[in-house]
């Protein structure tokens, strides 16, 4: 039953991300903690293991999609490269701060998280093109921010980079495109990160890797790399606008669960 959720999980989060431009991390942490704890996991290292798990999960989704945007040339490296270089730090700094939050806390965060996202995509809140590109020592730090943050809240840093990028004057195609780039190193840092500091926990279920769940991860990978290309296909064809707000809705509802 475990791995059929996991797979309708995976296909509904790799559709959504191809929806809305966002990482399916933002729904696959909640849906995993309301799985895990259904399972009767530990409640004080589920979460952890929900959110490695998630950051295991775009490893193959991000590189599923860096590959589409690579063949159309949207890909910025030269800012993806100084940004990496603070992800690497920052994500393993976040995945630290992570493990050493309470498991209920870290859901209260996460919730808070969920509901400002629910919140800018249901009014379409974006930063105006105000600044050029940074220089490299600020995409450093950015990067660092970014890999620290989407760490803790186990996603690829699409809802953060892009915001970021735009508003410092990159087009928006080009601005998705690297943030799908720099989704990839975050989440090997950040996964790597939660397998160590993971790893000697004696709570985690049987098939862990530290914080990440193996039955989870594979069966939320696989469908995930196929459903992103559907859920594109369908932002062509349906109103974008009506379903950034059901997104939002059910982001929202999602978020507040975790704060009652």
């Amino acid at each position: 039953m475990e791995l059929l959720l996991y797979l309708v999980l995976g296909a509904a989060a790799g559709t959504l991300a191809g929806l809305f431009g966002v990482g399916g991390g933002i729904i696959i942490v909640p849906v995993l903690v309301l799985s895990f704890a259904a399972q009767g996991f530990d409640p004080m290292i589920l979460t952890h293991l929900a959110v490695g798990t998630s950051l295991a999960t775009i490893i193959f989704t991000s590189i599923n999609s860096v590959r589409e945007h690579q063949r159309k040339g949207a890909v910025l490296w030269p800012v993806f490269a100084w940004m990496t270089l603070g992800i690497l730090l920052g994500a393993g700094l976040g995945a630290m701060t992570a493990a050493a939050i309470q498991g209920p806390l870290l859901q209260k965060i996460i919730g808070v998280f969920a509901i400002i996202i629910a919140v800018q995509m249901a009014l379409e809140l974006k930063p105006k093109a105000s600044r050029t590109v940074p220089g490299k020592p600020a995409l450093t730090l950015a990067g660092g921010v970014i890999g620290w943050a989407s760490a803790i809240f186990g996603i690829g840093g699409g809802s953060l980079t892009v915001p970021f990028l735009t508003w410092r004057s990159v087009a928006m195609q080009q601005a998705v495109a690297t943030s799908s780039a720099c989704g990839l190193p975050i989440a090997i840092a950040s996964a790597l990160s939660f397998i160590w500091l993971g790893w000697d926990k004696p709570a985690l279920p049987e098939w862990s890797l530290g914080f990440v769940y193996l039955p989870a991860l594979v069966g939320i990978a696989i469908p995930s790399m196929y459903f992103a290309r559907v859920g594109a296909r369908l932002a062509h064809k349906l109103s974008p606008r009506l379903l950034k707000r059901l997104f939002a809705l059910l982001l929202f509802s999602v978020g507040l669960s975790f704060l009652v």
